[in-house]
């Protein structure tokens, strides 16, 4: 029977849905004719053919991962050639099976450059087994320009950038571009060496559009935005990916003007199509630079240019609507989504909670069908923010899995409400655990040291931070500032501060504040000219700490100037705590006019601690017209507070009008305000001891009367009692 007669036959008897198995028998009758030189040569063609169609469906099976079907057709061939083996191998390398694959390359009877450039592939991106796959590289009998791309980007991946640059030295220059030097350009990158991989572009005879983007890309992510733009400008080709870095990169460096604008150049371009990356960029800087406006614009443009809209970017949009404050336009793209994975679900709860709405938030939460780690930490946070620390601790024990996430959550929510002493208890429970802290949960610790101003706690948490080799991070070095300085110990400080490789605003503002609140102003100004001299970014906060300084030394002329210049020189708008550091630098020089002159010229409402500080400083200088000024706005700001009552009763008390002075009195009594009572505490045995004045509740309470005692006893006996 002839070949196109069995064909025929065959195809008689079974359906198209058994279309392998026909193939497989035809292959075996043409295995017998390949095995028999006298046939025609368009039989052994077809036979030929079927090889090279086995060989593809291999290849197609592996991209698609049916691994089952191409060893399926692997195993029924009757005849492999070295390029069957190959696809099975490649087949198992792009679907992990890096065993499989071994084994398989160990079984092939003919090894090509092409079998070892896929194994070497195999282990390079599968768990990075370098050691591995350069012992195969050094077995090769003939490499190629792919043989050493591979082992080039293998090296980059695992960091090994030494080795990745010796092979490339040692390959044959003509094989180097663009592949093997793209991909040491990109290993590089990795690791910030951005002048090293600067020197390989530039020696690149042969560049591609990967090339051009790497460097852009690079350039853009060390916010030289500068040189990325003169390169991004000179590209002889723009792909979508060289647009979004551009674009990208202008974003990072808050230069939203700028990004939107390459954004719409890149549609009046017409050229390349933007994709959901490139708009989910644009989504993302809209909300975090809070522009609605160019945000609801692209969204309407999206729209108008039927993108398809996958879940990733539903999830970009309703993330900016939510970071807008609109949540009616997030809820109802959330249920317009025909798919919503767990971040949609996650993407809406964190924005309720931004906006406040607790208990939106919660019932969306209750509905989610799978919640994770990030749904449970949100909704502990959700419940902090609003001071209800039970329902936090009743969400956390039941969470099936914590992570160091979920317990910092926990620790820096009892920091925010002022509950140090738990704070410290759930951090111990949280070492008990043997959950590592990560930099935030540590930085919350030592802010609560720092506001309890407990220094043995603070040094211990600075012990654990060196056990853990975290002392290089800069937001701990930033907290080990703030909380030696609230403590007093400036000199410590200091140490940590000038330790502090590359200092952010951060560290600088802590500084300055350390020293103006611990009466070291000069310092605090000779610090802040160090920061004018080298050109860094100063806001709010560093002009409240040097105020605070010029406040603390008496430099009048040089506040008031510092204050002038935060608008003039620094476009920073003063906000309400500067101009109360101004009127209590103007009180205690005693230039009460011109302190209220200065709070009638404010462009908004004076909150409580600008009376209050001209209130302070009226009872100082004895200025009783001025005082009764400002115990007025204080109590109509604040009803209860009973300091503004106190403060004008006593004052005048002292200047002899008693009568006006029983007045004040009865009237804080008649409204039932009362004084809250001063507290201290002292720290014995690692318990923190509070101590309010008049208060009777401490259950070692008659042992402290009985130690007080016998210290004013043997005082008199050593005729101390005159101090």
């Amino acid at each position: 029977m002839g070949a196109k007669r069995l064909t025929t036959f065959v195809h008689k008897q079974f359906s198209r849905s058994n279309f392998l198995f026909l193939k497989f028998h035809y292959s075996c009758f043409s295995t017998v004719i390949l095995s028999k030189p006298n046939l025609r040569s368009d039989t052994r063609r077809k036979a030929s053919k079927f090889l090279v169609y086995c060989n593809t469906q291999i290849t197609k099976y592996g991209k698609n991962g049916d691994i089952k079907e191409a060893e399926s057709v692997f195993d029924r061939m009757p005849h492999k050639n070295t390029i069957s083996w190959t696809a099975m191998l490649t087949a198992y390398a792009e679907n992990g099976k890096t065993v499989k694959a071994r084994n398989m390359f160990d079984q092939m009877p003919e090894r090509s450059t092409a079998s070892y450039n896929a194994m070497i592939t195999a282990y390079i991106r599968n768990n990075c087994r370098v050691e591995e796959a350069f012992e195969l590289f050094s077995e090769m009998p003939e490499r190629n320009a792919i043989s050493y791309a591979a082992m080039i980007t293998g090296f980059a991946r695992a960091g090994m950038l030494d080795k990745a640059e010796k092979l490339y030295s040692e390959m044959p220059v003509k094989w180097r571009d663009p592949v093997c030097s793209n991909a040491l350009i990109n290993g590089l990158l990795k690791v910030g060496r951005l002048e090293e991989a600067g020197w390989v572009f530039e020696g690149m005879v042969e560049r591609d559009v990967v090339s051009w983007s790497s460097m852009v890309d690079g350039y853009c992510k060390e916010e030289r935005i500068v040189d990325a733009r003169n390169l991004f400008d000179i590209m002889p080709e723009r792909n979508v990916v060289t647009w979004t870095a551009m674009i990208d990169g202008y974003m990072k460096i808050e230069s939203f003007k700028e990004g939107f604008e390459l954004f719409l150049g890149m549609l009046r371009e017409g050229i390349v199509k933007v994709n959901s990356t490139t708009l989910t960029v644009l989504f993302e800087a809209c909300g975090t630079f809070d522009r609605c406006g160019e945000g609801i614009q692209v969204h309407g443009l999206v729209s108008h240019m039927g993108f398809d809209f996958d879940v990733f970017l539903g999830n970009s949009i309703m993330t900016m609507y939510c970071r807008f404050g609109c949540m009616d336009v997030a809820t109802k793209l959330f249920h317009q989504m025909s798919r919503k994975d767990v971040v949609s679900w996650n993407s809406l709860i964190a924005g309720y909670v931004q906006c406040g709405l607790i208990e939106e938030a919660f019932r969306l939460f209750e509905r989610m069908p799978g919640k994770d780690v990030v749904s449970w930490t949100t909704m502990i946070t959700g419940f902090s923010s609003r001071g209800i620390t039970e329902k936090c601790i009743q969400l956390f024990e039941l969470m099936p899995e914590k992570d160091d996430i979920s317990w910092t959550a926990v620790i820096s929510g009892f920091v925010n409400n002022g509950e140090y002493e738990e704070a410290f208890r759930w951090f111990i429970e949280m070492l008990q655990k043997a959950v590592r802290p990560n930099p935030l949960t540590l930085s919350s610790v030592l802010s609560a040291s720092a506001s309890l101003a407990t220094l043995n706690q603070g040094l211990q948490i600075h012990a654990h931070v060196l056990k853990m080799v975290m002392e290089f991070d800069l937001s701990i070095q930033n907290s080990l500032v703030s909380m030696y300085s609230k403590c007093g110990n400036m000199d410590d400080a200091y140490r940590i501060f000038t330790n502090i490789i590359a200092p952010n605003i951060v560290s600088f503002n802590s500084m300055i504040t350390g020293y103006a609140q611990n009466g070291f102003g000069e310092e605090a100004l000779r610090l802040f000219q160090e920061m004018q001299n080298e050109g860094r970014e100063t806001n709010q906060i560093t002009f409240l700490g040097v105020l605070s300084a010029c406040t603390h030394v008496g430099f009048v002329e040089e506040g008031w100037n510092y204050f002038m210049s935060m608008n003039s020189q620094y476009n920073i708008e003063p906000g309400p705590d500067h101009y109360a550091c101004m009127v209590d630098l103007f009180g205690r020089a005693g230039l009460l006019d011109k302190a209220v002159d200065l709070i009638q010229s404010m462009p908004f409402e004076p909150h409580s601690g600008v009376w209050g500080a001209l209130l302070g400083a009226s009872r100082t200088h004895m200025r009783i017209d001025i005082a009764k000024l400002a115990a007025e706005r204080l109590i109509k700001l604040e009803p209860d507070n009973a300091t503004p009552y106190v403060v004008l009763s006593n004052l005048y008390s002292v200047t002899g009008k008693r009568k006006d002075g029983n007045e004040v009195r009865m009237t804080k009594k008649s409204k039932g305000i009362k004084k809250n009572p001063g507290c201290s505490w002292i720290i014995v045995n690692d318990k923190v001891h509070l101590f309010h004045a008049g208060d009777e509740c401490h259950v070692d309470l008659e042992r402290i009367r009985v130690t007080l005692w016998t210290i004013s006893v043997e005082m008199k006996q050593l005729d101390y009692n005159r101090y």
